[in-house]
């Protein structure tokens, strides 16, 4: 296991991560900050508050994607057993998202 430092809405965070994963939860936090920095005026705000903006502005965005007026694309299979093991690794990391936000939460 590899800790990231994210820096999101001026705050840092650090996450834990799958070796070699560093770049990619690194490239996910600056999509999570640029989103909060488009929002503006997250300056003040709590960081569950903040964090929870910006999850509303990512679910949004899929959101739209899933019911959006454009048809989905077709499935491609992936026999790629190295992308299989990023894509859990990245499943693991937002379910530890989920559960530090839940705890956030709580404690607010």
């Amino acid at each position: 296991m590899s800790n990231v430092t994210l820096q999101i809405g001026g705050r840092s965070f650090t996450v834990a991560c799958a070796a070699g994963e560093e770049a990619h939860i690194a490239r996910l936090g600056q999509l999570i900050d640029g989103k909060l920095q488009a929002m503006g005026g997250v300056a003040g705000q709590t960081e569950t508050r903040m964090l929870l903006f910006a999850a509303l502005l990512l679910a949004d965005e899929l959101h739209e994607i899933r019911h959006g007026g454009a048809a989905p694309a077709a499935p491609v299979p992936v026999e790629d057993p190295q992308l299989a093991g990023r894509i859990e690794a990245l499943a693991a990391a937002l379910e530890k998202c989920a559960t530090d936000l839940e705890t956030l939460a709580g404690d607010a």
